[in-house]
């Protein structure tokens, strides 16, 4: 008798733990949730990885030459080297414009 209710006692106890394993926030699919998040990290990481490497290519290339310097600061500041000349075209051409175009 005692041989049975302690055989009871285990069958059911591996049956509350086979459901937790299956069915619990950290049973498998917690862990299958875990390996989702795991891989798009990854793929986050690998995209701020390659932003690292560039933003420190382009470090080096201010720190070592002026012709990076110049070429930023010609981008975003508007740089005009003395001896140059500033054209702005726009998107808009009159009729003369086209007719000397069409020659």
């Amino acid at each position: 008798m005692l041989l049975r209710v302690v055989s009871i006692a285990l069958v059911a106890a591996l049956g509350l733990l086979q459901l937790r394993l299956w069915f619990s926030e950290d049973g498998f699919r917690g862990v299958a949730q875990l390996r989702g998040q795991l891989v798009q990290q990854r793929a986050e990481n690998r995209g701020l990885a390659e932003r690292n490497r560039r933003l420190e290519a382009e470090v080096a290339d201010l720190r070592q030459g002026f012709s990076a310097l110049e070429e930023r600061a010609r981008s975003d500041l508007g740089l005009i080297g003395p001896n140059e000349t500033f054209y702005i075209f726009t998107g808009k051409q009159d009729a003369q414009a086209r007719d000397l175009a069409a020659r």
